[in-house]
């Protein structure tokens, strides 16, 4: 079954907030070798303008994931979880994410492309804080594996 073009535009419910943890940072942050004592140190992230430890960039797709779940469950996507890869990545941000922040995401379709048998899903998740104010955009290319 292809992509479901009806998808394109659709957005999805704002997610439950995400209470981003201290803990959560520090793991993240070992995980992918972030070694920026801001990642790590309360006073350090402090020491340097902060209120409290700074998530890495790639961060973002904590939340994001959150949002692609959304679309993963649709009936109808024409999309199958086992014939999909992560073609790629793109984070805009207007502030850093911070431990203690309350975030809310909303994924909407931004664009469905077909190539040599495959879909590519292009799908954007913006990601506000507590307040509305915006944080980060997350934009994710998915390749759907066709069934040929």
């Amino acid at each position: 079954m292809p992509v479901n073009p009806d998808l394109i535009d659709h957005e999805f419910e704002k997610t439950s907030p995400y209470l981003v943890g201290r803990e959560k940072v520090r793991e993240f942050s070992r995980a992918v070798f972030a070694s920026n004592p801001v990642h790590l140190s309360v006073e350090a992230a402090r020491n340097a303008g902060y209120p409290d430890l700074v998530a890495p960039p790639t961060f973002a797709i904590v939340v994001q994931q959150l949002t692609l779940d959304q679309l993963f469950t649709v009936e109808d996507a024409g999309i199958e979880l086992t014939h999909v890869v992560h073609g790629s990545q793109q984070f805009g941000y207007s502030r850093p994410i911070v431990a203690g922040d309350e975030l809310t995401a909303q994924l909407r379709v931004t664009s469905i492309k077909t190539l040599g048998g495959n879909a590519m899903v292009t799908a954007e998740t913006a990601v506000h804080d507590v307040d509305g104010e915006h944080v980060v955009t997350a934009t994710s290319t998915l390749v759907v594996r066709g069934d040929a």
